[in-house]
């Protein structure tokens, strides 16, 4: 059996037992829900898939900044939310962005002189930004505190302050990221990794 046939199989089973199956980007399969017609349907995501970058030490100013831009209804993609026990999380998170409508940096002063995966993540990001129009708004870079924007980014874009009025700065972030979903759902980052 290919592996496009098992997962094909692992998705029939779940919605046979009633259950439904979201594939990042794409929707929700499920079971029909109309009378007695059985089978399956594909309800499209429509909202804004919105990918959150941050650190570690900021997962709870990353969590409110989630909740906000989900109330206002946007899909939001946080890895602590999606990442499932034995994923191969740096594939997932790639993929994460490559399909992102918009792509939310948060910088704080433990963002920008901690190493890692933020930084890799903001490098794939810039990277997906380079193949999409010059007008469209994807990396939408906020701060949660006074620290300096990379050059690189500060130069280039416009960033929003969550500080001293988180709610102010919410609404700046709101509008940036359903501006980006209404670009239209066209093919996100295809880079190809040698």
């Amino acid at each position: 059996m290919s592996r496009r046939e098992q997962i094909l199989a692992i998705v029939r089973r779940a919605l046979d037992r009633g259950q439904t199956v979201e594939i990042d980007g794409l929707g929700m399969f499920r079971p029909k829900q109309h009378g007695r017609e059985r089978g399956y349907e594909l309800v499209p995501q429509t909202k804004p898939l919105v990918f959150i970058a941050y650190v570690e030490e900021d997962l709870t100013l990353a969590r409110r900044l989630r909740d906000g831009i989900a109330a206002a209804g946007c899909a939001t993609w946080l890895d602590k939310d999606k990442l499932l026990p034995g994923q191969d999380w740096p594939r997932a998170i790639r993929r994460a962005v490559e399909i992102s409508d918009a792509f939310v940096a948060c910088f704080s002063q433990r963002s920008i002189t901690k190493h890692g995966h933020f930084h890799d993540e903001l490098r794939w990001a810039l990277d997906c930004a380079r193949l999409r129009p010059l007008e469209a708004t994807f990396l939408v870079p906020v701060r949660f505190e006074a620290c300096t924007v990379p050059g690189r980014i500060a130069e280039q874009l416009q960033y929003v302050d969550l500080f001293p009025d988180w709610e102010a700065g919410m609404k700046k972030v709101v509008r940036a990221v359903k501006r980006a979903g209404r670009a239209g759902r066209k093919p996100g980052c295809r880079l190809i990794q040698a």
